[in-house]
């Protein structure tokens, strides 16, 4: 399915959005660190309104209640089989593990007519997952924080010095424990997913309604979405890009690149010209990739500043962090219409944690697209797989959900014959799934301005029937949850 064409308007709009104000307020973030100046977090939002604002579907349908007094402390707890949440709790007291005995909050909900009394603030625990504020918790052993500390300090001191297998060596031995960690979710975490999905089926139980219109998540029905990322790190893949472009050229696939602006490689215009004039992407990638960015607050609102300027130069909307470190509730002080950084799942990143949602979400006026599939480099060097067997199964899982496949693709680590090979099986997959009307291959530019377009979206009754209002209407879809043998199942409609 090719959807491109109906979207061009989509990216056309989303420079502007790149110089929009993020002046927001501090939000309340238990454990975690905030930085009060300049830094965005989500606008309060009441727990109806999570649900509107991911399906789209009519603002009136949903009725949600925080009933009883939360719990004072932040600790695990489920919401049915697929849901394992993280924050307070009314109905009972939370686990300070994420392996010990925990509490199904699902039993504790209760319908009063229409409206459904939750004994938790969904708006909360979802932002503690996609914020990944669940990593204060030390149950799960190695924290985001660990990342900023003596350990990676001295690995980027001595990194130079270092030859490329002892690099590799050391990267094992630290990540090697990935196996034992117990959440999230291992090789795709769909929790957000879940929890969105029991709580409109509860809200349909509690109406006895059969089925409730949403408009679709992505644009002309497409099932599913795809980006394909390169992230440069060295003079070797900056000067592979070209050809790099040719190969995604020749499998029909456009791609993102992501430049790092100072001191890696000479970045001169006309090589930062030529990726756009070919239809590819550029954005930012980090400052100097000195794994430096997010130690501290005040580091980060130093450099920001800088990050933007190359970013303004180099026409980017995008941003993306240097081996996914990453603290987004600073990112405010970004001018950027949309972030890269976050990945679905961190087993095997040296920042662990990761947001357990396969979708695009705001954060504050930026809206993050995660990185859903593992990257290049951790399945060739920490996993030894020189297949696309994960890959594909990860492709499965979030197609299941119908979300985002967005991948990390190194042009550095895909030069040798043994990595393209893997490489060019990958693009021919993904292009099978488009020609099969299975996904939409798209840049991140362009499903960042679809997300925002969807947003800004409203769903009308007039004259007996539903109708979608709004500019960029005509790209989407309404579409039609039911429950079907206990699950939440969608039926897309195929005219307006």
């Amino acid at each position: 399915m090719s959807v491109k064409g109906d979207v061009t308007l989509l990216a056309n709009g989303a420079t502007a959005v790149a110089a929009e104000s993020r002046k927001e307020s501090a939000q309340e973030n238990e454990g975690t660190k905030v930085v009060e100046r300049e830094m965005p977090v989500n606008t309060r939002i009441n727990a109806g309104q999570l649900l509107t604002d991911h399906f789209r579907c009519p603002d009136d349908f949903l009725d949600l209640t925080v009933s009883g007094d939360l719990s004072g402390e932040s600790g695990y707890f489920r919401f049915g089989a697929d849901a394992l949440c993280y924050g307070q709790l009314s109905s009972a007291t939370p686990s300070a593990k994420v392996t010990g005995p925990l509490h199904d909050a699902l039993k504790n909900v209760r319908a009063n007519g229409s409206s459904l009394h939750l004994p938790f603030d969904p708006v909360q625990i979802v932002n503690n997952l996609r914020h990944e504020r669940y990593q204060c918790n030390h149950a799960l052993g190695r924290t985001a924080n660990k990342s900023s500390g003596l350990v990676r300090k001295l690995y980027y001191l001595v990194r130079p010095l270092l030859s490329v297998a002892l690099r590799k060596h050391l990267q094992r031995l630290y990540l090697g424990d990935w196996e034992q960690i117990p959440f999230p979710n291992w090789p795709v975490d769909t929790t957000v997913e879940s929890i969105h999905e029991q709580l409109l089926g509860l809200s349909m139980e509690s109406r006895n309604c059969a089925k409730v219109p949403f408009i679709w998540f992505w644009p002309k029905g497409a099932l599913s979405c795809t980006s394909v990322t390169h992230d440069v790190e060295s003079v070797a893949g900056w000067d592979a890009c070209a050809d790099l472009m040719d190969l995604d050229d020749s499998f029909g696939i456009k791609s993102a690149f992501q430049v790092i602006p100072e001191e890696r490689y000479p970045v001169p215009q006309a090589r930062l010209d030529s990726i756009k004039d070919r239809g590819f992407e550029l954005n930012v990638h980090d400052l100097n990739h000195d794994g430096n960015l997010m130690t501290d607050p005040d580091e980060f609102l130093r450099r920001a500043p800088e990050i933007n300027r190359h970013g303004k130069k180099f026409g980017a909307l995008g941003f993306r962090s240097a081996v996914l470190y990453r603290n987004i509730d600073w990112y405010g002080a970004l001018d950027f219409s949309y972030d890269m950084s976050v990945p679905n799942v961190a087993h095997l990143d040296p920042q662990r944690g990761g947001c357990c949602t396969v979708f695009p979400f705001f954060n504050g006026n930026m809206i993050e697209l995660p990185v859903t599939m593992a990257q290049d480099y951790s399945l060739f060097h920490i996993l030894n797989d020189y297949s696309i067997d994960l890959w594909k199964q990860q492709i499965f899982l979030i197609r299941k959900k119908h979300g985002l496949m967005q991948m990390i693709v190194h042009p550095d680590y895909i030069i040798g014959p043994a990595e393209r090979r893997v490489y060019v099986e990958l693009l021919g997959y993904l292009s099978e799934l488009r020609e099969q009307g299975e996904t939409w291959i798209a840049l991140p530019a362009e499903i960042a301005a679809w997300w925002r377009l969807r947003h800004n979206l409203k769903l009308v009754n007039g004259d007996g029937s539903w109708h979608i209002q709004g500019e960029g209407r005509e790209a989407a879809r309404i579409a039609y949850a039911s429950i079907v043998d206990g699950q939440l199942t969608y039926q897309i409609a195929s005219e307006l």
